[in-house]
């Protein structure tokens, strides 16, 4: 690592007056927060070198699954709230802010939810009924505790004319289901913050339907106080000019704006970039899988160098992003391993397997120049 930094231009870790890891929290703390998603095992103790990490370098944490509905309300009439009051603990222990993830979405559902009495689907108002329970129990018993919640992940539709994805919450109760979502979830935490996420906003199709959600919602008084863009993207996708874009669409709000599950993928894909959907699925083969033994040095500077240049530009809106979560801790935990083709190994995040911090990290706490990377890609 010490050959990385001074490859490429950065101080080496334990040269001269530099004698430990410097902290991203620290460096970014006069412009907005840094998070980071981690596993149960990373603050329930199994894993006490990888928490330990975390607090010390980010100042956010969100659960990766602990806090979606098919953790937390498996049954109807059992809740198992174990792991997710452990994030609740360890946030506290650390002084983080804890981000609730998340309350309605179509994934990760246990199928009783969309299940009527007599075997056929629900009908609208016992779907409402079993929403407003489960936001009023989730956020109601984190209340004061969790900094904001994602109480509606990914609605938006990748295709097709309509802005709205065509999911059982929408089926079920209607296009006004988001609307309920955000009410139930005010009415359980009047303090909290309420957000919308969502991926794939680079896309100008999609950018464009995010923007009428949210005015829709704002239009007709919805308690929603920050917008989501997840930002999976890939070392050379999306354009950086299309991230600016979105980041100016979404300020144009005047919501909170938020970096919300950040991370680079390095690894070749067929087809689909920005579609970070999980029904999403590929085959794979050995051509697809190209650095099981790591990162060659190209790969490595380049990725670095687009970490670099993704938060040059959220620097410059500054003003209205509030925080950047990096979507992982380390390579070894990524989603990305198994995602779209499984089984693969990915290097995607700012630390290694080995929780070592790789030259990504160092460009970010050591090269932040106002106007890097101010190109289109």
């Amino acid at each position: 690592m010490v050959a990385w930094a001074l490859t490429l231009g950065w101080p080496a870790l334990g040269s001269g007056a530099e004698n430990s890891t410097p902290r991203l929290r620290d460096v970014y703390a006069q412009e907005f927060m840094i998070g980071v998603a981690l596993s149960a095992a990373q603050v329930d103790g199994r894993e006490r070198r990888a928490g330990e990490l975390a607090a010390e370098q980010f100042a956010a944490i969100t659960p990766e699954n602990a806090m979606k509905w098919q953790a937390l309300h498996p049954q109807p009439d059992r809740y198992d709230f174990k792991a997710a009051d452990a994030y609740v603990e360890f946030a506290g222990r650390h002084k983080l802010s804890l981000i609730g993830h998340t309350l309605v979405w179509h994934s990760q559902v246990p199928a009783w939810v969309f299940e009527g009495a007599d075997g056929r689907p629900a009908t609208r108002e016992v779907m409402l009924n079993r929403m407003r329970q489960h936001i009023h129990a989730v956020v109601g018993r984190y209340k004061g505790k969790v900094k904001g919640w994602d109480v509606v992940n990914e609605a938006l539709s990748d295709h097709g004319a309509d802005i709205l994805r065509d999911s059982l919450w929408r089926r079920l109760i209607g296009d006004d289901y988001i609307d309920h979502a955000f009410r139930f979830a005010r009415e359980a935490d009047p303090d909290t913050e309420l957000y919308y996420n969502d991926y794939g906003l680079e896309n100008p199709r999609k950018r464009a339907n995010s923007v009428t959600l949210i005015r829709g919602l704002l239009d007709r008084g919805v308690p929603i106080t920050g917008v989501g863009t997840q930002s999976h993207f890939h070392l050379d996708y999306p354009a950086l000019a299309d991230v600016d874009r979105t980041l100016a669409a979404l300020s144009s709000l005047g919501l909170k704006v938020m970096v919300t599950e950040l991370d680079v993928d390095v690894l070749p894909s067929r087809g689909n970039a920005g579609i970070a959907d999980l029904n999403r699925s590929e085959a794979g083969d050995a051509s697809m899988n190209p650095y099981t033994a790591g990162l060659p040095d190209e790969i490595q500077t380049r990725l670095a160098h687009r970490y670099r240049d993704l938060f040059a530009v959220y620097r410059r809106h500054r003003g209205s992003i509030t925080r950047v979560t990096l979507w992982g801790l380390d390579d070894r935990q990524s989603w990305l391993n198994h995602f779209p083709i499984k089984r693969r190994t990915n290097h995607p995040l700012l630390f290694d397997r080995d929780l070592k911090p790789k030259p990504a990290f160092f460009a970010l706490v050591h090269d932040r120049r106002p106007n890097a990377g101010g190109g289109t890609k």
